[in-house]
């Protein structure tokens, strides 16, 4: 059976407020994503930001040699165009489609207007943006203190700094890090796996299933920490 598309097969979607949701479902364009597609071109203005539902898209840096090298990747657990609420309007990547399917895009005059009213959305953003980051890098830690630099996080997320520095703001004042020059502590992991809604679990979870299946083991359901 056939499941209807809906914007809320993006889990960034579903986990905004209803009566918030409310404000964007009328301009939320469903769009075929077809492979080879080029959503964003280098520094290209953003003209709308792009929600995928069932395709995956490829973000590119394109080196001085012409030679192209994946950065990230999108899918159903977040937003293509992060740099627009972080800071600025243009994309220093490209964007391809690298799995066909189907996603929603949203104008992106409107999706900073919802940013700029400082509410439910401007906090899922942000938490989204930066609690993933750094969750995918406390995996790969053996404490939950990062040295790292502000600077060195807007570089890897393809933002300004100013959009790290509020990010880091918001989720220091809910005690949920602590962050001093250079250092960022992690005190609540569980609020931010809540922060970056359903994705983290998402990518956690799939990167769990392949390693059982090439280890012959069955999948955990849940991480301890």
């Amino acid at each position: 059976m056939r499941i209807a598309p809906s914007p809320t097969q993006n889990h960034l979607l579903a986990a905004v407020p209803a009566a918030d949701f409310a404000r964007l479902a009328s301009a939320l364009e469903p769009v075929p994503m077809l492979l080879g597609d080029t959503l964003y071109e280098p520094g290209s203005q953003l003209a709308h930001v792009y929600f995928p539902t069932t395709s995956i898209i490829s973000m590119l840096y394109i080196m001085e040699s012409g030679v192209s090298a994946e950065i990230a990747g999108v899918g159903n657990e977040g937003v293509l165009g992060i740099s627009l609420f972080m800071g600025g309007d243009t994309t220093p990547s490209s964007a391809v489609v690298q799995t066909a399917g189907h996603g929603y895009r949203l104008p992106a005059a409107l999706l900073k207007e919802e940013f700029n009213r400082g509410g439910p959305v401007q906090r899922l953003l942000l938490r989204y943006t930066q609690a993933l980051w750094l969750l995918l890098t406390l995996d790969r830690m053996q404490s939950n203190e990062l040295i790292i630099t502000q600077e060195l996080v807007a570089n890897a997320l393809g933002v300004r700094r100013e959009g790290v520095t509020e990010a880091a703001g918001n989720l220091q004042r809910a005690g949920i890090i602590s962050y001093r020059r250079g250092h960022i502590s992690v005190l609540k992991r569980a609020g931010l796996e809540a922060g970056s809604c359903e994705c983290y679990a998402v990518v956690k979870k799939e990167i769990g299933r392949l390693l059982a299946d090439v280890r012959g083991q069955p999948a955990k359901t849940a991480v301890a920490h």
